[in-house]
């Protein structure tokens, strides 16, 4: 199953993302909240961006491979969700807002085109119940 490997790289992307966060609590000694810390307030909003658009994009991704769409529309959705992500991450925390911005252009375009495709690869005789 294609889709796999990019709900692993999401689960990895994840963790480290957690990761960036509990050093950063444990550096700044800040048990809840962010203390004021414009760094832990930038990890924590990114680790929590991820976390919002990850899983549908992971759920869309297994569904249109199971829905029967082409291997390379799988890894072509697969790669630019992962990417996005990653060019959102450094635009982040590195606050250059173009990485940012090209980073939610290619999560919206990955999630946009998952859904299109999940529309039309549909089988649409089992879901109307339809006989032929």
């Amino acid at each position: 199953m294609i889709s796999a490997l990019y709900v692993v790289l999401a689960a990895m992307l994840l963790i480290k993302l957690s990761f960036d966060v509990v050093r950063l609590r444990m550096q700044y000694r800040i048990a809840t909240g962010d203390g004021g810390s414009y760094e832990l307030q930038t990890a924590i909003r990114v680790h929590g961006n991820a976390v919002e658009y990850l899983p549908i994009g992971c759920l869309l991704l297994i569904m249109m491979e199971m829905n029967g769409a082409e291997a390379w529309m799988v890894h072509a959705c697969g790669l630019m969700l992962i990417v996005g992500r990653l060019f959102h991450y450094y635009g982040l925390k590195n606050r250059e807002f173009t990485w940012r911005r090209n980073g939610m252009a290619a999560t919206y375009i990955s999630l946009l085109l998952m859904v299109v495709v999940n529309i039309i690869y549909l089988p649409w005789t089992q879901f109307l119940n339809i006989r032929w």
